[in-house]
């Protein structure tokens, strides 16, 4: 997601709140924010793919392999 796609999901926020969006306008304003919502939970899946917790016997699990999407499904 880039910074210009986000600047222009905060202008149709506020000019929808200020005088309303064109049908075209609702659109893009939909595509925009679903965008903006696979982004960011592919960057918070990343993130969480790659803990590492040490258990009790000290041995490191990481959650990523242990719980994150596998190949094929």
């Amino acid at each position: 997601m880039t910074e210009e796609k986000i600047k222009r999901i905060n202008e149709l926020y506020h000019k929808s709140k200020k005088e309303g969006l064109t049908a075209d306008e609702k659109q893009e304003q939909q595509i925009l924010r679903r965008e903006y919502i696979d982004s960011f939970k592919r960057n918070l899946r990343g993130q969480l793919d790659n803990i590492s917790i040490q258990e009790k016997d000290g041995s490191i699990t990481n959650l990523g392999e242990k719980y994150g999407i596998k190949e094929g499904h």
